[in-house]
């Protein structure tokens, strides 16, 4: 985990002070933001490898943050894990639909936002490093790379629609719960709702374009990708 680059944004400044302490003994490199816009301007300056975002933070706040990071192509494409002390499902369906990889309660304990951030980055570190590309009726997802095409247009794919794409594309057929797409995709030690799958399908099958009826609808089920 050592050397991994954490850019907080959060305006309490007490929190901010306690992530910054906690993450730096945790060996990884921070820094601070206190509000959306300076947040932006280091995620364009510093690109880091994952942020803690706020929800409530003045001038842009945590979605506008979030949605502004995901449609640039120049930011890296950092994972995002949000914090919020706001309790409503739509709250957490909006900011996993806009990108955000996981979505965290405030209050929260410290070591057990330590190790959602630390399964984040093994999630990703040990999906990267699985050389494997898959073609399915046009549509092709390349974990090495971390890239995926429909045709010939490479998919700008948030890190869950990513993983998502890749998950269904590699059993065609198989038709998935919504219990199980979220263990696949968001793993199973974060705590998401089973409608934010469908919330990931529908930004999915969008970006998917003329290929999106390959991922079909298993009524009273979940999801599947259709069989070539």
């Amino acid at each position: 985990m050592a050397n991994h680059k954490v850019l907080v944004v959060e305006d309490d400044h007490a929190l901010a002070e306690v992530l910054e302490y906690n993450l730096k003994q945790a060996e990884y490199n921070v820094l601070v933001a206190r509000d959306g816009r300076q947040g932006l301007k280091q995620v364009d300056e510093w690109k880091p490898e994952l942020i803690l975002l706020d929800l409530m933070l003045p001038l842009i706040d945590g979605t506008e943050l979030c949605r502004r990071v995901r449609a640039r192509s120049d930011t890296g494409n950092p994972l995002i894990l949000m914090l919020t002390a706001k309790a409503e499902e739509s709250d957490q369906v909006l900011g996993l639909s806009l990108g955000a990889d996981d979505y965290v309660m405030k209050p929260f304990s410290v070591k057990v936002l330590l190790q959602r951030v630390a399964a984040l980055f093994r999630r990703n570190e040990s999906r990267q490093e699985e050389n494997i590309s898959i073609t399915s009726q046009g549509v092709a997802v390349d974990r090495r790379r971390h890239q995926a095409t429909a045709g010939t247009e490479r998919l700008n794919l948030t890190h869950s629609e990513f993983r998502l794409l890749d998950v269904l594309v590699r059993q065609p057929g198989r038709a998935f719960t919504r219990s199980e797409l979220i263990d696949a995709v968001l793993g199973d030690d974060s705590l998401v709702m089973e409608r934010t799958i469908d919330v990931h399908i529908r930004s999915l099958r969008a970006k998917l374009g003329e290929y999106a009826c390959l991922i079909e609808t298993v009524r009273g089920v979940g999801y599947r990708f259709a069989e070539p």
